[in-house]
């Protein structure tokens, strides 16, 4: 879908970035968002294949929660090492805006922060800093839950599900992105997060089912 046709639901400075990184096709799912209320600060659970287009959806939220919301915004994500990868490609994505990674020591308050505006972390390491009482959640707009689904996670889970009640607690405005390509209760989810549920089964490439047996593939 030519994103010119959701320009006017776009904040202009939001979509100055798109025009940067040039882009100029929206896939369903971002549409999708869009028309759901991305820019309205509407929670969204969106599950959707892999590579799909969830993480430019996480990217139109912090792009508005910083420079049309002018707020903070925080992407948590399962893994230090997924936090690195994303730190090292929106540093290269967003080179105007001021962007950290908290995901080490769990005792620490991390006050640097405070002078950041997009904050990639764990959901150990974020659950930590609202424990500390660090000072600037207040200034927090938007968060994006990465592999929301690890709720479910006997070990994650629970930390994950404190979370975010804690968090809607504190942050009475605030907006809630959470990302999934699998979830096996999607309405009971989004019903528990209040969030609009967007769900398409796009995917840039066809993905075909089969059995292999004796050096030949049966496709259904």
């Amino acid at each position: 879908m030519d994103v010119l046709k959701h320009k006017h639901k776009i904040p202009e400075k939001v979509y100055a970035e798109l025009e940067k990184r040039g882009f100029t096709k929206l896939r369903p799912a971002q549409a999708k968002s869009i028309d759901a209320g991305l820019f309205e600060d509407k929670n969204l659970l969106v599950c959707t294949p892999t590579a799909s287009g969830k993480t430019l959806v996480a990217e139109l939220a912090f792009l508005n929660a910083i420079l049309h919301d002018k707020g903070k915004a925080v992407y948590v994500v399962p893994l230090r090492a997924l936090a690195s990868e994303k730190y090292k490609t929106f540093k290269k994505d967003y080179p105007s805006i001021k962007i950290a990674i908290s995901s080490g020591d769990i005792d620490s308050a991390d006050s640097f922060l405070e002078q950041y505006d997009l904050i990639i972390t764990t959901s150990e390491k974020f659950d930590s800093l609202i424990r500390h009482k660090a000072h600037w959640l207040k200034q927090v707009k938007t968060v994006i839950i990465d592999e929301v689904h690890l709720l479910n996670d006997p070990g994650r889970g629970p930390t994950l599900e404190v979370l975010i009640t804690i968090l809607r607690s504190i942050l009475k405005n605030l907006q809630l992105i959470a990302l999934s390509a699998t979830i096996g209760n999607p309405k009971e989810l989004a019903e528990w997060l209040k969030a609009e549920l967007i769900i398409d089964e796009w995917r840039p490439v066809r993905l075909d089912k089969g059995v292999y047996l004796d050096g030949k593939i049966d496709f259904e």
